[in-house]
C-alpha cells in the first residue's frame, strides 16, 4: 500500500503541475497558487491554509483513489465536494475568508456583518449555501468531461467530509482521478496521454465554470 500511495503522491503532483501550465496558457486573468510544487508533504489542513490566505475563489485538490487491496478492482472516476452535514467545520474559515469583506459597501449590504452575532450567522449560511452550490456546479463539470468525453468511468459527484476541504472557505472539489491499485486506471494515470486528458477535462470544466459565473 506504501508504494501505491507513493506512487499516487507523484501523479497528482504530475498532473497538478500540468493544469497549472495549462490554465496559465489559456486563462487570462486567472492566479494559480498551488499547495505543493515539490514532493514534499504539505499536512492537510495547511492546503486549504494557503488557498485562504491567497483568498482563493475556487479550491481544487487532485487526488489518486485507492482501494483497500494491493491490487484492486475498483476503477474510476469521483468528485467530492465537503459533506453539509459537517458544515460547521466550514464556519470559521467562511467567517476568516476576506472575500465577504473585499466588497466595498459590505456593510450595507450586510446589515451590519461583524457586529451582530445573528446576522453573521445568516450571512454565514448565504456564504456556505452558495459555496456548496458553486463545488457541485464545478463537480458536475468535471465529472461531465470525464465521462462524456474521455469515455473514463465515474463514480459520480459525492458529499463526503473530506479533511481537506473541510476549512475551505470557498468553493471547492476533491477531483480523484482513478484508482492507483487498479492495473488499468493506473496504466492511465501513469501515461503522458491519460494525464494530458484529465487536464484537458478540469480545464474545460473550469472554463465553463468561469463563464457560467459570469453569465456568458
Amino acid at each position: 500500500m506504501a508504494r501505491d500511495l507513493f506512487k499516487g503522491k507523484n501523479v497528482s503532483l504530475s498532473i497538478a503541475k500540468k493544469l497549472r501550465d495549462a490554465i496559465n496558457d489559456e486563462m487570462s486573468g486567472i492566479k494559480v497558487v498551488m499547495t505543493r510544487s515539490t514532493d514534499v508533504f504539505i499536512e492537510l489542513h495547511k492546503r486549504t491554509d494557503i488557498a485562504n490566505d491567497n483568498h482563493g475563489n475556487l479550491f481544487i485538490s487532485i487526488h489518486c483513489n485507492s482501494s483497500p487491496q494491493r491490487k484492486g478492482s475498483s476503477r474510476g472516476t469521483l468528485l467530492l465536494v465537503y459533506g453539509f452535514h459537517r458544515s460547521q467545520e466550514q464556519r470559521e474559515a467562511l467567517r476568516e475568508n476576506a472575500s465577504i469583506f473585499i466588497e466595498k459597501d459590505y456593510k450595507e449590504k450586510y446589515n451590519g456583518y461583524g457586529d451582530d452575532a445573528a446576522v453573521n450567522t445568516i450571512v454565514l449560511n448565504a456564504f456556505q449555501q452558495k459555496y456548496r452550490k458553486q463545488s457541485i456546479q464545478f463537480g458536475d463539470l468535471v465529472d461531465n468531461q470525464f465521462r462524456k468525453t474521455n469515455g473514463r468511468h465515474s463514480l459520480g459527484v459525492k458529499e463526503q467530509g473530506v479533511l481537506v476541504l473541510a476549512q475551505s472557505g470557498m468553493p471547492a472539489v476533491l477531483v480523484e482521478t482513478g484508482f492507483i491499485n487498479n492495473p488499468s486506471d493506473e496504466a492511465y494515470l501513469n501515461s503522458t496521454s491519460g494525464q494530458n486528458e484529465i487536464v484537458r477535462s478540469i480545464l474545460t470544466a473550469l472554463k465553463q465554470y468561469r463563464n457560467n459565473l459570469e453569465g456568458n
